[in-house]
């Protein structure tokens, strides 16, 4: 058994604010071996299920967070930026069950930092109609490989979401949300027992089935009309109103990797105070 971890940071044991996971800051040191603990717990309940190797994909921010020296001697780091796949890099390479660690809720919906790819300038993304967290998004992807969605942790808005796009996904809730800067946290040693267990038990559904490959639409807002005119440049995206555009794909691949360009070239877009 091969199994994948997305690691996000928002989603982390006692992450709450813009701080705790900003690279180069002293809260995000301290926040890193928190987040580097999650996973390790979640590596231990992998294992302890049955998985025989596990490969840990940085997906927040620079990609560059986790302690490799504090990492689980069972597992493997990919870490760094500029994948093709990003978030969802390695679904691709025959794994059993993706866990979708540290993750948080859409943009434009409650939630501890709740967001979708950038941190304040998209207001909402649609996959096929359907208000989409990085969650949903990835989860579309890891259907398209065969790959079964096993667990997601988060804070409790963000397992809410989990049943939505994966409802036999186990959760976690290390923290329950306040606002999206405030939440009531559980020790880390409650929430790596949580993840442990829940780990474990959610092995029990993995296996690699056949995947499906369908057309997606995705749809994004933003909240300034000049980033949609941006991101209208690349090819095949459309400009569906002042501040939305929208673009279809062969496949959720395709399709993420288009969203990718999109929220890249909108990103460079971006002045100032002024957005």
């Amino acid at each position: 058994m091969r199994i994948m971890i997305s690691a996000d940071m928002e989603g982390a044991t006692g992450v709450t604010w813009t701080g705790d996971v900003v690279p180069g800051t002293e809260q995000w040191q301290r926040f890193r071996r928190l987040f580097t603990a999650d996973v390790n717990a979640c590596v231990t309940g992998l294992v302890a299920g049955g998985a025989e190797q596990v490969i840990v994909n940085e997906a927040h921010s620079s990609q560059r967070n986790l302690l490799l020296e504090d990492l689980h001697a069972s597992a493997r780091l990919l870490t760094g930026r500029h994948k093709p796949l990003s978030m969802m890099q390695g679904i691709d390479s025959d794994v059993d069950g993706v866990v979708f660690l540290g993750y948080h809720t859409a943009a434009g919906t409650r939630g501890v930092l709740a967001h979708t790819y950038l941190e304040n300038s998209i207001t909402g993304v649609w996959l096929d109609g359907v208000l989409a967290s990085e969650g949903r998004l990835n989860a579309a992807l890891a259907a398209e490989y065969g790959a079964p969605v096993l667990l997601v942790t988060g804070d409790d808005l963000t397992c809410e979401d989990a049943a939505s796009y994966a409802a036999s996904a186990w959760t976690v809730a290390v923290k329950e949300c306040v606002s999206r800067y405030a939440a009531v946290c559980l020790p880390p040693a409650v929430t790596s027992s949580q993840i442990t267990e829940a780990a474990t038990a959610a092995m029990a559904a993995a296996g690699r089935s056949a995947g499906v490959v369908a057309p997606h639409r995705i749809e994004v807002e933003f909240d300034a009309s000049h980033l949609a005119d941006a991101a209208a440049v690349v090819p095949t995206v459309d400009l569906i109103g002042v501040r939305r555009v929208g673009f279809d794909a062969a496949s959720m691949t395709e399709a993420m990797k288009a969203f990718k360009v999109v929220t890249h070239v909108a990103a460079g877009a971006i002045e100032g105070l002024y957005g």
